[in-house]
Order: structure tokens, then C-alpha cells, then sequence
């Protein structure tokens, strides 16, 4: 067994505001242009040194190639390329969309379970100060659709902060690496004719709901709302 090294797809350094999403893309590119099953990757320090990212990102990105399929854990040996099937080595781009596809469709089944029962906590136990950052947040996102600009951030802003405003940190927590795991995705579905009007309109019949205090439509508000952006993004795929 022997440890690669890269041949057709250099790898580069990762500038600090795309970080692990960006070493899992020249990974998985180095991978499948240059690697064989069985091959080893790099060791850890290697990979920081190459991409010139933390421990942290390297390991990510491993965990995101480790779940599409491509690479495989061994204990005392390290991180192997897997043997993989006859139909992902002969179209080995289509197999990793595949995975890809079913993790993502997981993780928006995880927001639709849990989104909309924050909202409904979001309802009885926001602060005044969680009601206007959320009012803010919307405001920001109606300024830039009208100016034809995507509004990732505000639509990040107005998630993290129905989370924030259900006082559970845990789920705090796990909506933030929800959103930054779907955050390439969820900018592509905005860019899709009309979908920013409809994620503000969603937005604006959620706020409603919360500063009502109505649990229950605020719940019902937050699962149309996802239901539209899983829509979207599964047809991205």
C-alpha cells in the first residue's frame, strides 16, 4: 500500500473564507483523476501543510469525502481510497452526485423536523430584542431583492436567530452546521427565477406568526417554508 501523491489535479492553498467545502472539492478531484482503490492519503500534517488550512478543515473535509463514499477509515493505517463499484469507477462524478443527493436530502429532512419546532418555541419565548433582530433581518432581505442581489447572509441571520430566540443551544449549534452544509446549495436555489420573492414571503408569514405569539402557526409557517426550499434545491441536484 502505497501513499499518493498529486499528479493531474495540484492541490492549492484554501483561502480562509472557503476553507474545508473547497479542500473536499480538490480532494475528491485528486481522487478520482489520479488515486486507485487502496492508495492512502497524504498524512494530516501533509494535507495542512499543502492546503495551508487547520487541522479542523482537513478533518472536515475527509468526513464530508468519508460519507459521499470515496474514502474509508482504517484503523492503525489511515484514510484509504475505497474500492468502489464497477458503475462509480466507469462514471465516477455521477456516483458521488448520487451520494451526494441522499446526504442532502438528509440534511433537509433534519431542518424539517427541527426548524419547525423551533419556530414554534421561537413564538412563546422571543425577546424583544430576538423580535427586531428578525424584523432587521427581514428588512435587510427585502433591501437587496429589491436591488436584485441574493440575500444569503439575511436568510442565514433570520434561521440562526428563530434558533437563538428557542433557547436551546444544542439545536443552536446543529442549525448552524445545517446551514453552513447547505449554504452552496441554498445560494443556488435562490438564484432560480422568482425563489427570492417567495423565501421573503415565507420569511414575512413566519416573523408574523412569532410576534403573534402563535406557536402553532409560526410551526406551520417555518415546515411550508422548508418544504419550498428542499423542493428547489433537490431539483438543483
Amino acid at each position: 500500500m502505497t501513499i499518493a501523491t498529486p499528479s493531474k489535479s495540484a492541490l492549492e492553498p484554501i483561502p480562509r473564507n472557503h476553507v474545508y467545502t473547497k479542500v473536499a472539492q480538490q480532494l475528491q478531484a485528486h481522487i478520482i483523476d489520479d488515486l486507485k482503490p487502496g492508495d492512502m492519503l497524504p498524512p494530516e500534517r501533509e494535507l495542512v501543510r499543502m492546503f495551508g488550512v487547520s487541522r479542523s478543515s482537513i478533518r472536515d473535509a475527509i468526513r464530508r469525502l468519508e460519507t459521499v463514499g470515496l474514502l474509508e477509515p482504517r484503523q492503525g493505517i489511515g484514510t484509504v481510497v475505497r474500492d468502489l463499484s464497477a458503475d462509480v469507477v466507469v462514471a465516477p462524478v455521477a456516483g458521488v452526485l448520487l451520494q451526494k443527493r441522499k446526504v442532502i436530502s438528509e440534511l433537509l429532512d433534519v431542518r424539517l423536523i427541527i426548524e419547525p419546532a423551533l419556530a414554534h418555541r421561537a413564538a412563546l419565548y422571543a425577546s424583544p430584542e430576538q423580535l427586531a433582530a428578525l424584523q432587521a433581518a427581514v428588512h435587510r432581505q427585502e433591501e437587496k431583492v429589491h436591488r436584485g442581489e441574493l440575500a444569503t447572509e439575511e436568510d442565514s441571520d433570520f434561521h440562526y436567530t428563530i434558533a437563538l430566540a428557542a433557547n436551546n443551544s444544542a439545536m443552536l449549534k446543529l442549525v448552524h452546521v445545517l446551514m453552513d452544509s447547505l449554504r452552496e446549495l441554498r445560494e443556488r436555489s435562490l438564484e432560480v427565477g422568482g425563489r427570492q420573492a417567495k423565501s421573503l414571503a415565507g420569511h414575512r408569514h413566519i416573523l408574523a406568526a412569532i410576534k403573534h405569539g402563535d406557536g402553532a402557526a409560526a410551526e406551520t409557517a417555518m415546515r411550508r417554508h422548508l418544504l419550498e426550499v428542499q423542493k428547489l434545491i433537490l431539483q438543483k441536484l
